[in-house]
């Protein structure tokens, strides 16, 4: 090939974008909430069980099992456009609180309108440095596009708040994002070593154990199996539109990773295995979270995945 008809390939394999700038100041603080919950435990929704809580309003499922989203690692603030803006940089320490934001676009304008994914329209995350205190929840959004998420208390520390969520409509329709932002808890930060790797863990008499090989940046199948007392449980409860909710955050720099769930939800009860599509992009440690009913509570098992 000539230089010529090198250069032109290289000109047609170019995509230059136009960067809208501009800033939206939201006057959002961090306020107090009448429900608790200990954040040092592996889980949170609403409180139900000790190791993690549970219900929630469910919207309706437009998640297929099975589906791959591509959001990165979350560890941005900003991404194409859209913004996760907050005010507060710390949060009290040991009791429940509330977090505001916003997700602003490309016009710096509140963004209003989510398609909802997993039942929700946003799925909310704290989790401290150290992968410990662990919390899922689901906030609400009031008519100007803010959103209170309802915290459990917080250990001190530095935690990291993450956002996930789709627009439907605007320049991002349709396009998965996680971002996140940092925030600090005051006191004296005490860091929990991480648990070495294992194929399995126990919460709540329930055994959860792991299977497969994870290779950083490909995607793999990973089978979760749940027992309890030796036997197989079959009476997982449906939970944000499938039987089990899974997430991965990386030890080091925190990034996020959400397992998608390939078993549809075929009536009241499922388990024992359960199937996700696994892709981790990175390698090294990292801590699952898997959620998952029974009885109308919620239960939050976490382990330590070692991925080549």
């Amino acid at each position: 090939m000539s230089l010529v008809s090198r250069s032109s390939a290289r000109r047609r394999r170019i995509t230059v974008a136009a960067s809208l700038g501009g800033a939206l100041a939201l006057a959002l603080t961090a306020c107090g909430s009448p429900t608790s919950h200990d954040s040092s435990m592996p889980g949170r929704d609403t409180p139900s069980s000790v190791a993690s809580t549970a219900q929630g309003t469910h919207h309706g499922d437009s998640a297929m099992p099975g589906m791959t989203m591509n959001t990165g690692d979350g560890l941005v603030t900003k991404k194409d456009g859209y913004t996760l803006a907050a005010k507060a940089a710390t949060l009290p320490t040991g009791k429940a609180t509330s977090y505001r934001f916003a997700i602003t676009g490309p016009d710096t304008r509140p963004v209003t309108d989510f398609a909802v994914e997993q039942t929700k329209r946003l799925h909310f995350y704290a989790i401290r440095s150290d992968l410990t205190g662990f919390q899922h929840v689901h906030p609400t959004m009031a008519d100007d596009g803010t959103w209170t998420a309802g915290l459990g208390a917080l250990r001190p520390g530095s935690w990291r708040l993450f956002a996930q969520f789709t627009p439907r409509t605007g320049a991002g329709k349709g396009q998965d994002f996680v971002l996140s932002r940092t925030v600090t808890v005051p006191g004296s930060a005490a860091t929990t070593v991480l648990p070495k790797a294992s194929t399995t863990a126990t919460v709540d008499g329930y055994t959860v154990t792991v299977q497969g090989e994870l290779m950083a940046g490909m995607a793999h199948p990973l089978t979760v199996t749940v027992s309890k007392d030796g036997k197989p449980v079959t009476d997982l409860q449906p939970y944000l539109g499938t039987y089990a909710h899974l997430t991965a955050f990386h030890e080091g720099d925190q990034a996020f990773a959400h397992l998608h769930p390939e078993n549809k939800v075929e009536g009241r009860r499922g388990g024992p295995s359960l199937s996700f599509h696994a892709e981790l992009a990175k390698s090294g440690n990292w801590r699952l979270f898997l959620q998952f009913r029974t009885a109308g509570t919620l239960h939050t098992a976490a382990l330590t995945l070692r991925v080549s």
